[in-house]
């Protein structure tokens, strides 16, 4: 410290003595010729002085008398007068020369001033700098505190992010092994199944004999001609002629007797398909035997037994198990967890909730938040791990189920986000945005690695398998579109009347329902991008923009919600088979349980219902 304040000391001595050298060479000059002015004028004094005296001396001699001094007095008078007209012109100089003293003097006056101001703001500054290096000392101190505090946290940071990987390694493989006992469990229960449809079939063949004698040889025939006419119809594109909705003219009675008329065996598998064929239902066809006198009363109830149990086409959910408030204000998306009997649901409230049902628990078992704008769908991968949300504020987000913890936020689109889901699991994800874009995401470097444009706003998609090698995506121009990520191709797009709410697949994703705005939804056949089928209802009407329908676990069932608040419910063939009720606002979303015959539903009162069949 004491050698740098030697330095600036140096300095400003320095500094004065230039300016102190600057400001004397400038007046030197005149300094020294007012000197040679006083000095000169001393001079002229003295000579007056004596001129004077020799001008006495004149006088006097004069007065004494001669005519030679007359002349020396003139010649003295006249240089009398030139050394007065000189003094006098130094004079004059000298009062001009006094005058610039004093302006340089007042001029140094305040250059003095100006000097003790600065000397004044030069000790501030001073000041201030030792007062600033003092704080910069305490923050090196520290900076070198945090340094070897960052350096600790690196440490422990590293040592859990370790233990995390070990942990999710753990978790994977706990997983992998839930997922093997689920399977086995899963063929367990189909063999169960089918030894259950045996013991049925058998009761049935028992309490129902007569169904599988007599009949004629040209009835059999014709029955087999009509089980092949509709299937064969079924493998190409809809062309005029009787829908599932319309019958042939074969009447109940006739079909039943028909077959009590005959005497030949006719499998089940004939008989349901001749069934169909006339547009036959099995209550109509039981009535028709009871009618006929060969179905009693103790054996249609038993066949309502079956039917009811799953045996003759599954049950509907049409109770309502749990009835909940969901979110605070609408609700939006709602999605089954594909592993566990777990609702995940998300609203305008910008939260993602998740709601236990196997506990029936009105409480959320999670509130996942950071998400700044209401949310427009979620989903989970297929482990059930991961949940994915889009939301308004123009990103997607991923948690972890487990510990409900926000792993990574994907943020790049210019419009909200509609739509997201894995494309590789649990590596890549593909989402869908208002700005007419899908981007496909890498979530190791939480970063964009290709954008589709598709020319118009997604309002939903779908991947065709676990890799994703095919995304399906459902836009505002009423098109949807195709995009094979392998080859980076687009297929054909294929023209819906009006614009599309949503796309879901069925399980072996053969088949894609669509809903579309003109209050509709379409059933396409994928190995032929087709339409093949069209439901609609005198009172079904889609409830907004991002309406959700799904397909059941085994894909001969369709759900969509309409903006009456009732959910309306088809099969495969066109039959509205159920309209669900319990909401009193418009119905947003619809999702079916990969597990068990459930549906859960959400809408714009804020509400979640689940329905079961029993």
């Amino acid at each position: 410290m004491s050698t740098e304040e030697h330095v600036w000391r140096a300095h400003v001595v320095r500094r004065l003595r230039e300016r102190n050298r600057k400001e004397c060479d400038n007046f030197k000059e005149i300094i020294e010729q007012n000197n040679r002015l006083i000095d000169h004028v001393a001079q002229l004094k003295a000579d007056n002085l004596k001129l004077s005296v020799e001008n006495e001396q004149l006088r006097s001699a004069v007065s004494t008398g001669g005519t030679g001094s007359n002349v020396a007095i003139a010649t003295l008078e006249k240089k009398l007068l030139a050394q007065q007209e000189e003094l006098t012109e130094l004079h004059k100089r000298k009062g001009e020369n006094s005058q610039l003293i004093v302006d340089l003097n007042l001029k140094v006056e305040q250059q003095r001033t100006i000097i003790a101001e600065k000397e004044h703001s030069l000790a501030d500054q001073q000041t201030n700098n030792n007062r600033l290096r003092a704080e910069v000392q305490l923050l090196h101190s520290s900076l070198e505190e945090l340094k070897k505090l960052n350096n600790t946290m690196l440490d422990e940071h590293t040592a859990l992010q370790l233990a995390f990987s070990s942990l999710e390694d753990k978790l994977r493989g706990v997983q992998d092994e839930n997922r093997c006992l689920l399977d086995r469990l899963m063929r367990y229960k189909s063999k169960d199944a089918d030894k259950l449809n045996e013991e049925n079939e058998s009761i049935i063949r028992k309490r129902l004999p007569s169904i599988f004698r007599k009949r004629s040889a040209k009835l059999k025939r014709d029955l087999e001609d009509a089980v092949r006419e509709p299937s064969s119809s079924s493998n190409i594109s809809p062309t005029p002629g009787p829908t599932p909705m319309q019958r042939t003219s074969t009447s109940p009675a006739q079909f039943v007797g028909g077959i009590i008329g005959g005497d030949d065996d006719f499998d089940e598998a004939t008989i349901n398909g001749a069934m169909e064929a006339i547009g036959l239902d099995d209550n109509e066809y039981i009535s028709a035997r009871f009618t006929a006198g060969e179905v009693t009363e103790n054996t249609r109830a038993s066949i309502d037994a079956l039917k009811s149990t799953g045996y003759l086409g599954q049950a509907n959910p049409t109770k309502i198990l749990m009835k909940f408030e969901a979110h605070e204000n609408e609700s939006h998306a709602v999605r089954w967890s594909p592993v566990e009997r777990m609702v995940a649901t998300g609203g305008a409230d910008r939260k993602v909730k998740l709601w236990d049902i196997g506990k029936n628990s009105t409480e959320p078992r999670a509130v996942l938040s950071g998400s700044s704008a209401g949310i427009n769908s979620v989903d989970f991968d297929s482990t059930g791990a991961y949940i994915l949300g889009t939301s308004n504020d123009y990103g997607a987000r991923v948690w972890t189920v487990m510990d409900n913890r926000l792993r990574h936020t994907l943020t790049g689109h210019s419009g909200k986000v509609m739509a997201a889901k894995y494309v590789h699991e649990p590596i890549k994800v593909v989402t869908g945005s208002h700005d007419r874009t899908l981007k496909i995401w890498d979530l190791r470097s939480i970063a964009c690695i290709e954008t589709k444009f598709a020319g118009s706003s997604c309002n939903d998609l779908v991947t065709t398998d676990s890799l994703g090698s095919t995304i399906i995506s459902g836009h505002y121009d009423k098109k949807i579109r195709f995009w094979d990520i392998r080859t980076e191709k687009q297929a054909d797009d294929v023209l819906m009347p009006a614009k599309i709410t949503s796309l879901d697949l069925s399980k072996d994703c053969n088949y894609l329902i669509c809903s579309v705005r003109d209050d509709t939804i379409k059933l396409l056949d994928l190995r032929k991008n087709q339409v093949i089928s069209t439901f609609t209802n005198e009172h079904f009407k889609i409830s907004c923009d991002f309406a959700r329908a799904s397909f059941n676990p085994s894909g001969l069932k369709i759900a969509c919600g309409s903006a009456d608040g009732a959910i309306y419910i088809w099969n495969v063939n066109g039959f509205l088979e159920a309209t669900l009720k319990g909401h009193s606002t418009a119905v947003n979303a619809v999702s079916w349980s990969p597990n068990n015959n459930m549906l859960a539903s959400v809408g714009k009162h804020k509400r979640c219902i689940i329905y079961s069949d029993s």
